[in-house]
């Protein structure tokens, strides 16, 4: 009985992804639940499960085609087995001499398009060439090596050692200079990034204010009691916890900061969604620390870190991501010393946090060595006057520098 692999439903006002892998081929015996296939939708990357057990009959979506929900991408023929490659005694015929191409077809075709290209045009034989690429893929520099060490190509004989190897005026070229050009096209998920970042500078007036943090008093909280917290919790203690739980101070303190602006209206939101700006192998995403305001920092530090390995790992949702009040996006880990984070629509304020660099500050009008670290905060001033955005990051500040404030929110 031959079964549809059907694209599901992905969510909501989510209608279409692209198909960015196939991890079968058709003949391939696959597994009830085994990944057949990868869709890439604008927010997030879907995994495509085998309905049932037996051959994949058939792929009718290619990759890089575009589907919709209910699609059917492809047939299993239930309960199959997946026949082995026929094999045969008798000898094999010898060949006068080498063919003259013989790596034209599928094996070329599975190159990269440079290697390809020069194994095509210097008539090399790819089965000689060893890759040293991902999963042992050969790379335009393993034919440019295998042709400087006096690889024989597919359509003559091999050149004796005496021999200099003959490579092509444009091949060294290539080798180079490379292609002045690389045409790759935009994914689903990087269209929306590009999409929703020009929206929120057309729809909001923002604006950045900043402020620098001494973070001695924290740091020196977290080395005392780190390893208790980890052998107590199983998850190591951060900063993004101590600067989640100011940031929910902060914003009880300012409540327009947690708003959003819907039509005519003001919203205010009487709970704590704070998303956390995760740097995934598809780009940004902002995962959702569902009501930080109560959680304790344990808490946090584990939904991060459950978050953050989704992310790495390609299976983020939707619902993940959906919904949030307010952002935190830490550029520091990237060694970034100032930046101006852009809103996330519909928030109204995004924090930034960067590196933590020694610098030289007067402290009881001493100079002194302190760990510091510059906060950025954007928001969006139609509803965030400038006094109350200043006061929110304040607050931010006295919080980190007077860690015990956030026990007894003060």
């Amino acid at each position: 009985m031959a079964i549809e692999i059907k694209v599901p439903e992905m969510g909501e006002s989510v209608t279409e992804a692209t198909i960015s892998a196939w991890t079968k081929k058709e003949g391939d015996a696959v597994k009830v639940d085994e990944v057949l296939a990868i869709l890439e939708t604008d927010k997030v990357s879907l995994e495509i499960p085998a309905p049932t057990s037996g051959v994949l009959k058939s792929i009718t979506k290619k990759v890089g085609d575009v589907v919709h929900v209910r699609d059917i991408m492809g047939m299993i023929e239930e309960g199959a087995v997946a026949s082995a490659p026929a094999s045969s005694s008798a000898p094999a015929p010898k060949a006068e001499a080498p063919a003259a191409q013989p790596n034209t077809g599928k094996v070329n075709e599975e190159l990269p398009p440079a290697a390809r290209k020069l194994i095509e045009e210097n008539k090399l034989d790819a089965s000689k060439i060893t890759g040293t690429g991902r999963n042992g893929q050969i790379t335009k520099e393993d034919v440019i090596l295998f042709m400087e060490k006096g690889g024989a190509s597919s359509a003559g004989a091999p050149k004796t050692a005496t021999t200099s190897p003959e490579i092509p005026r444009a091949v060294v070229a290539s080798a180079n200079v490379g292609p002045r050009e690389t045409v790759v096209p935009m994914t689903k998920l990087r269209q929306t990034i590009a999409n929703r970042l020009v929206s929120a500078q057309h729809t909001a007036a923002i604006l950045t204010t900043f402020n620098e943090v001494d973070m001695s008093p924290i740091m020196e909280l977290r080395n005392k009691y780190k390893d208790k917290f980890k052998d107590t919790h199983g998850v190591g203690l951060g900063f993004m916890s101590l600067f989640t739980k100011a940031v929910v101070a902060a914003l009880k303190a300012y409540p327009a900061i947690n708003a959003e602006i819907r039509g005519t209206d003001i919203v205010y939101k009487n709970f704590y969604d704070i998303g956390v700006a995760v740097g995934g192998p598809k780009g940004l995403v902002v995962p959702i620390v569902r009501n930080a305001d109560l959680l304790s920092f344990a808490q946090i530090e584990q939904e991060i870190a459950r978050l953050a390995g989704k992310v790495k790992d390609g299976k983020i949702s939707l619902e993940d991501m959906e919904g949030g009040t307010f952002s935190i996006s830490n550029g520091g880990v990237y060694g970034s010393m100032m930046s101006t984070p852009i809103l996330n629509p519909p928030q109204s304020g995004i924090l930034g946090m960067h590196n933590i660099v020694k610098r030289a500050v007067v402290v009881n009008d001493q100079i002194v060595i302190r760990p510091m670290m510059y906060l950025a905060l954007s928001y969006d001033h139609r509803i965030v006057d400038g006094k109350e955005a200043v006061q929110f990051l304040v607050k931010i500040k006295e919080m980190v520098e007077d860690p015990t404030r956030l026990l007894f929110e003060v």
